[in-house]
């Protein structure tokens, strides 16, 4: 392992040596300076190049001096939403939103909102460019799964060069940039078209090619962030302004470390939470915790779980095993709708070092969240647990995230607000890790009299497996109701049939004994 990265670390180096000797003195009139400072500056964009062009430094400075020239060209680090027309973001052609399977961003292409017109196209392509350079700079250079909605086009929406354009981007200019490209219901009529695709992206980019129908789509997006047509729930629907982004922001209340005001006010608020909801709600926040960690937790532990306490919660979730810190819940943060009433969620951090380790959350919803402590440390082998709690009248949302990053610090620095606040502006991006949870609402049905009569008597809720058992038994005491139904029927018109023989016979009888008489 070490002796790859002294192997990086050479080619790295010789990348710049070479591009400044072999390049620069040339062309230094046709690259932006802001992108030759960070050629020296930034090692891993160098190494995105090196692996992108396999590691070949011809061919790597091929790619640097083709990317620079079009970056300054399309004026690329100039780029933002005031400099580009406002039209082009209301088309809601191209935009980011939401994660594939493995976590990578999602690119969208709605080709249906994609007109062919060579006087804008110098604009739609600039307009490729802002995204993907907003999104390398924010989440620096993570990878991207491009999906091309191809649902709903035709003839019209044909426009080879603007595919070329987006591929080119991919290929040439954003090195290690794309995982993928999902192709949605492409029209028989374009197959043609894409033969031509897959010549530009040359034989190691083929394989990301993923044609795809409403029946296998979820392959590599699940459900809850492929719209409706695509077969999903994602309740999503593009509209501008604002800039559709899933950004992580601070969230509001952001605190320091935690004092024992602090957890003296958060036990006051979730005191006089449960008091405001009454020994109802009580119950129904029990029923619904119970809810929530079916699918996490043992029976056994689930048996344990008799009062809403945040510690307990510690048992019931799964976690994520992280080098520097464990988190539980592992993946999602689980609230009520309105109707429940579960508004608080506990994220656990475990400190698996031998260091202290600072970290901070965030959200892509701050307006709606309080987090305490949403920027803190956490001393070597202990847990601190985080609360998140809805603010004011706001319901939770499936496409709600919030975003843990960590750090270790050294033992001589200090844990305070200032101290924090500087060692996040130093700390590199390299040493920092993140872990992304999602929130899950769970809905709940207006609970009926029979409910509310329950849960005033504790008895516990049923799950999911305890309602198909007794759906199964009443399932089978009906169809055994139904056969003898069936029984007493055959019965009665066997009953009713040998009645009407015997009544038959007799009136026979009757008939032969007054002809003989007569």
């Amino acid at each position: 392992m070490a002796e790859q990265r002294q192997e990086k670390a050479a080619l790295i180096s010789e990348t710049r040596r070479r591009f400044e000797a072999e390049y620069l003195p040339d062309k230094s009139d046709k690259y932006d300076s802001r992108d030759v400072e960070r050629l020296q500056q930034d090692d891993k964009w160098v190494e995105n190049y090196l692996i992108w062009r396999h590691d070949v430094v011809d061919d790597t400075l091929k790619m640097i001096d083709e990317s620079f020239q079009w970056r300054k060209e399309y004026t690329v680090n100039d780029l933002t939403e005031s400099v580009l027309p406002k039209w082009l973001f209301e088309t809601g052609a191209l935009f980011l939103h939401g994660y594939d399977k493995e976590g990578y961003k999602l690119f969208w292409f709605r080709v249906k909102h994609h007109v062919r017109d060579p006087k804008q196209q110098l604009e739609k392509k600039k307009l490729v460019a802002f995204w993907l350079e907003h999104y390398a700079k924010r989440d620096h250079g993570k990878p991207l799964t491009v999906v091309f909605d191809m649902a709903e086009t035709g003839i019209s929406h044909i426009d080879l060069d603007f595919v070329r354009f987006i591929v080119n981007c991919f290929t040439d200019y954003y090195p290690n940039f794309l995982t993928k490209i999902v192709i949605f219901e492409m029209p028989w009529i374009m197959n043609a078209a894409f033969k031509i695709v897959k010549g530009w992206l040359g034989p190691d980019a083929i394989s990301m090619l993923k044609f795809t129908n409403k029946s296998d789509v979820q392959e590599y997006i699940s459900g809850e962030y492929l719209p409706p047509h695509m077969g999903g729930t994602d309740s999503f629907k593009y509209s501008y302004p604002p800039l559709v982004d899933d950004d992580f922001q601070t969230p509001l209340c952001e605190n320091g470390p935690i004092t024992s005001e602090d957890e003296h006010e958060s036990k006051e608020e979730i005191d006089a939470d449960t008091k405001e909801t009454g020994e109802l709600n009580e119950e129904q926040n029990l029923n619904q915790k119970k809810m929530n960690s079916v699918e996490q937790i043992s029976k056994s532990e689930e048996t344990d779980k008799t009062e809403f306490k945040p510690k307990n919660a510690k048992k019931a979730l799964t976690t994520f095993k992280g080098p520097l810190l464990h988190i539980s819940p592992a993946e999602e943060l689980y609230f009520g709708s309105k109707e429940t009433g579960e508004k608080k969620c506990l994220i656990v951090l475990t400190n698996v070092t031998k260091n202290i380790v600072a970290f901070k959350v965030r959200t892509t919803a701050p307006e709606k969240y309080r987090v305490k402590p949403s920027n803190s440390s956490c001393e070597p082998g202990t847990s601190l647990d985080i609360i998140v709690s809805l603010h004011g009248g706001f319901a939770a949302s499936l496409q709600d995230r919030f975003l843990i990053m960590a750090a270790e610090m050294d033992q001589s620095s200090g844990a305070g607000i200032p101290e924090l606040t500087q060692f996040w502006k130093e700390v590199p991006r390299t040493k920092v890790m993140e872990h992304r949870l999602r929130c899950h609402v769970v809905e709940s049905s207006k609970p009926s009299s029979l409910t509310l009569k329950e849960n005033a008597f504790n008895i516990p809720a049923k799950t999911n497996e305890d309602l198909h058992i007794q759906l199964t038994r009443l399932l089978q005491i009906n169809k055994r109701l139904q056969e003898q139904i069936d029984r007493c029927l055959w019965f009665q018109q066997l009953s009713a049939v040998l009645s009407l023989l015997s009544v038959t016979v007799v009136a026979f009888c009757f008939y032969l004994v007054y002809t003989q008489r007569s």
